[in-house]
């Protein structure tokens, strides 16, 4: 189950007016579906991206949202990411907190863009076999990315005509992520059939290589719609609830 919240979409939002005098956020949330390869209803996950603008001393920021309620027998899944990010797409802070069956783990990672270098933090850890805490530091590349903000960074280049390069992604450990791009596709979402863009996504972390397909409408702000990940049950799926 952990496989299908690894890279997870951020929505990106438009900006309020630059000459407010706080900083006013512009809001955007998007409901899926996430479903068993037979099509069965396993739960549901929510999305929530903010922007807001620079005011009063305040820098601009990307703050990213999301929350996955689902189950199979036995085995339920509640789990909460959040990110923050600059306006340019540099990560600040990205925190999850899992409940994955009788496993639970607080995780934060604190980005140092200045100094290139990430710090993951396990908050709290509790498992049937016990988990130890720990706090340890990584090197980062310029303006290293979390998995919330790198999918908010690949829609805004496919809405600017280009794939982000190769590069790692943080998801806890570092995923060295690669984009192809495979063309434009008639999908039915729901009742709706709608011309999206294919994208295919590989991870390759120290201890698993995933696989992603991602459909992205092609609206202005390449609203992405469908998730697919293929794994030896089948190929499970996150759909736009109401495209």
């Amino acid at each position: 189950m952990n496989r299908l919240y690894v890279l997870l979409p951020a929505l990106a939002a438009a900006v309020a007016s630059a000459h407010a005098a706080e900083p006013q956020p512009a809001s955007d949330r998007s409901h899926y579906t996430i479903n068993w390869p037979s099509g069965l209803n396993l739960g549901e996950a929510t999305l929530t991206l903010t922007k807001t603008v620079a005011a009063e001393g305040k820098p601009a920021e990307l703050r990213s949202e999301l929350t996955i309620d689902a189950s199979i027998p036995g085995f339920g899944v509640t789990d909460r990411y959040t990110a923050r990010a600059s306006a340019d797409y540099c990560s600040a802070q990205f925190d999850k907190k899992l409940r994955h069956g009788a496993r639970h783990a607080d995780e934060q990672l604190t980005f140092d863009q200045e100094h290139m270098t990430v710090t993951r933090e396990t908050l709290t850890a509790e498992h049937e076999h016990g988990e130890d805490l720990g706090k340890s530091d990584a090197s980062a590349p310029a303006c290293a990315k979390d998995a919330l903000t790198f999918l908010a960074f690949l829609r805004h280049d496919l809405a600017e005509g280009r794939l982000p390069q190769q590069q790692p992604v943080f998801f806890g450990a570092a995923y060295d992520v690669k984009v192809d791009f495979r063309g434009t596709e008639t999908l039915k979402v729901g009742e709706t059939s709608m011309q999206a863009d294919h994208v295919d996504v590989t991870l390759k972390g120290p201890a698993s290589d995933i696989s992603l397909v991602i459909f992205f409408a092609k609206d202005a702000g390449r609203t992405p719609v469908v998730f697919r990940v293929p794994l030896a049950l089948g190929t499970f799926s996150m759909e736009l609830a109401k495209p």
